[in-house]
């Protein structure tokens, strides 16, 4: 694991999601991002940049390029060498804050026998109809919404992590939720079964993992330091979801800079895009959470 130090300005340098005083924590157990929008927009062979998070991308890209994994967070870095090491999944703060969630399901009529019952649905159209009449009910609705409500975020999350998402964002994570049964198997879909189950992978990591290019660093510095022209592909999860405008204009000029010829930029979102978006492949995710999965050619950021 490498360090380099770091000059930054988004609330992800904290370590945390609320605005206590303390050591940083791990934040994700795993990564809520389907990585077969990186494999499909990536040219193979090529080097590439990810974050870190919890592994899960990185791994994934690993058998079919050149990685390299940067996080803030050193905690959260040391739990992605722990994984690429063969160690177990382990349980972060947003695993917390969903099994939370789970345990009040069976109040809206979300019981375990019938999520599986939902998972084991290979058809988007029997799925769409035992969505609407099983799972999406009038109790689900009104208890969804009161836990992504502003008020009950702040209980959780610092200011700065909710300044960005619409008011009602219960409503637009349900239909972002039904846009994903209505394209996808949820018998293929392990992002649906990690959501609505917590069931994590036991994946073993590919042998490509131990060249993984693991540095603690912010990303806007490390992509400063490196040479011109040297990546093929970057992926910036949502990190801009937290961060100042400065940073962002900042963060987009050494990703530019960075870019080879041909590279294609992937850049995630939590908020509900203000006008359609051509380069919006939200859809295609699987991991169904996102506003704004931005796929585009570096240059153009």
């Amino acid at each position: 694991m490498e360090m380099i130090a770091t000059i930054t300005a988004t609330s992800w340098e904290h370590g945390r999601f609320d605005v206590r005083r303390g050591p940083g924590k791990l934040l994700f157990g795993c990564v809520y991002e389907d990585a077969s929008i990186e494999l499909g927009a990536f040219p193979s062979g090529g080097r590439v940049f990810c974050i870190a998070s919890a592994g899960c991308t990185a791994m994934k890209l690993a058998p079919h390029h050149e990685v390299v994994a940067v996080d803030l967070n050193p905690v959260q870095l040391a739990y992605a060498e722990r994984r690429f090491a063969g160690g177990p999944r382990e349980r972060g703060t947003a695993e917390r804050v969903l099994a939370f969630a789970r345990v009040l399901g069976p109040l809206a009529g979300w019981r375990p026998s019938r999520l599986r019952t939902f998972l084991e649905l290979d058809d988007p159209t029997e799925q769409i109809i035992y969505w609407r009449r099983c799972l999406d009910t009038r109790r689900f609705r009104t208890a969804f919404d009161l836990l992504l409500s502003v008020p009950a975020l702040r209980s959780i999350y610092a200011p700065s992590f909710l300044h960005f998402l619409p008011p009602n964002l219960g409503a637009f994570m349900r239909k972002r939720m039904e846009r994903c049964f209505a394209l996808h198997s949820n018998r293929t879909n392990p992002y649906a079964r990690t959501l609505l189950l917590g069931e994590m992978s036991t994946d073993r990591p590919p042998p490509e993992t131990e060249d993984i290019r693991l540095v603690h660093a912010d990303a806007a510095t490390f992509l400063e330091g490196e040479p011109a022209g040297s990546f093929d592909g970057v992926t910036l999860s949502n990190i801009l979801d937290g961060a100042s405008a400065a940073y962002e204009q900042r963060l987009f000029a050494a990703v530019k800079r960075v870019a080879a010829p041909g590279a294609v930029a992937v850049l995630r979102s939590f908020r509900e895009p203000p006008f359609k978006l051509p380069t919006n492949h939200a859809a295609e995710d699987r991991a169904m959470l996102w506003g704004i999965v931005d796929v585009r050619p570096a240059i153009d950021l």
